[in-house]
C-alpha cells in the first residue's frame, strides 16, 4: 500500500456520527481503550497526503459517540461540529434509528438534508454514507427496505446539495463477514480500513490501496450445528443485552463523550 500524490483540499476535518464513526470495534490498544475506527484512518490518510505536498498536517475532531440516533446527532453534533469551523464534516447516522421498526426513513431523511443544507450554507463540505446491505444478515436483513430506502434518499440529496457519500452499500468486501465484529453490527480493523479506502473514493480521491474493495478468498461452507451454535451465542451475548437496553430506555452511549471532541492536527 502506497499513498497517492494527490493532495486534498481540506485542512479542518470533523467526524460527526455514532458507533460506526466513533470506531467500534477498531481497537488496536484493546477494546477498553478509544476506538479507532474509518474516520480516525481516513483522517490520517487525508493528513499524510498534506504533508507529502508540503502542507501544514490535517486538524481533526471526531464526535461521534455510540448509541446515538440521528436526532441527537442532528441536535448536538452538528452545531458543534460548525463552531470548529471545519472545511469538511462527515455525517453519517440514521442506523440505529433504521434497527427500529417504527423507523420513518422519509422523516430521517427531511432531518438529514436539514442537517446537510446547514453544513453546506456555512460552505462546509459534506461527506455522507450509505447503510451497509445485510442481505447476508438472518436477523439484520429485516431492515434492508428501509435502509435501501434511506439510501436512496441520501444519493438524492448529496445530488443536489454537492455533498460526497461513501458507498458502503455497495461495497463487495462488507458482504463477507470476517469484515464484521462478533456483534454483527460494527467493522473489524480491516473492515474499518477498506472503509476508509471508500471513504477516499467517496471524495473524489486515489486509494491508497488498489485492491481496497476486492473479496476475501472465500471459505467453504460453515456447517449447520456449527452455525447453529454461532447464532445461539450471538443471540445470548449481544441481542440480548441490546435488546433488554431498549426495554429500558437505555443506550451503549449513556454518559459517553467523544473521543476526540477538541480539533488538533493528525500525528
Amino acid at each position: 500500500m502506497s499513498t497517492t500524490s494527490d493532495a486534498p483540499r481540506w485542512s479542518r476535518y470533523v467526524a460527526i456520527g455514532d458507533s460506526f464513526t466513533e470506531g467500534l470495534w477498531d481497537g488496536p490498544d484493546g477494546p477498553d481503550a478509544p476506538q479507532r475506527g474509518w474516520a480516525d484512518l481516513l483522517a490520517s490518510h487525508l493528513s499524510a497526503r498534506r504533508t507529502a505536498a508540503g502542507e501544514a498536517p490535517l486538524e481533526y475532531a471526531n464526535l461521534a459517540i455510540r448509541g446515538r440516533l440521528l436526532r441527537p446527532i442532528l441536535v448536538e453534533q452538528v452545531p458543534a461540529a460548525l463552531a470548529m469551523k471545519p472545511d469538511l464534516v462527515s455525517l453519517v447516522g440514521g442506523g440505529n434509528d433504521i434497527l427500529r421498526p417504527t423507523a420513518d426513513v422519509d422523516r430521517m431523511a427531511r432531518n438529514l438534508e436539514a442537517g446537510v443544507v446547514r453544513l453546506r450554507e456555512a460552505g462546509v463540505d459534506v461527506l455522507l454514507g450509505t447503510g451497509v446491505d445485510a442481505a447476508g444478515s438472518p436477523l439484520v436483513k429485516a431492515t434492508r427496505n428501509r435502509v435501501a430506502i434511506y439510501n436512496a434518499l441520501i444519493w438524492s440529496m448529496a445530488r443536489r446539495h454537492g455533498a460526497y457519500v461513501v458507498d458502503l452499500w455497495g461495497m463487495r468486501a462488507l458482504q463477507d463477514w470476517r469484515m464484521w465484529a462478533e456483534d454483527r453490527i460494527h467493522l473489524t480493523t480491516d473492515g474499518h480500513a477498506r472503509v476508509a479506502q471508500g471513504a477516499l473514493v467517496g471524495l473524489g480521491l486515489t486509494p491508497d490501496d488498489a485492491a481496497w474493495d476486492d473479496p476475501l478468498t472465500p471459505l467453504p461452507p460453515t456447517p449447520r450445528m456449527q452455525q447453529a451454535r454461532e447464532d445461539a451465542a450471538w443471540v445470548r451475548e449481544h441481542l440480548y443485552p441490546w435488546a433488554t437496553r431498549r426495554l429500558r430506555g437505555k443506550s451503549s452511549g449513556d454518559l459517553r463523550v467523544p473521543k476526540r471532541p477538541e480539533i488538533s492536527p493528525v500525528e
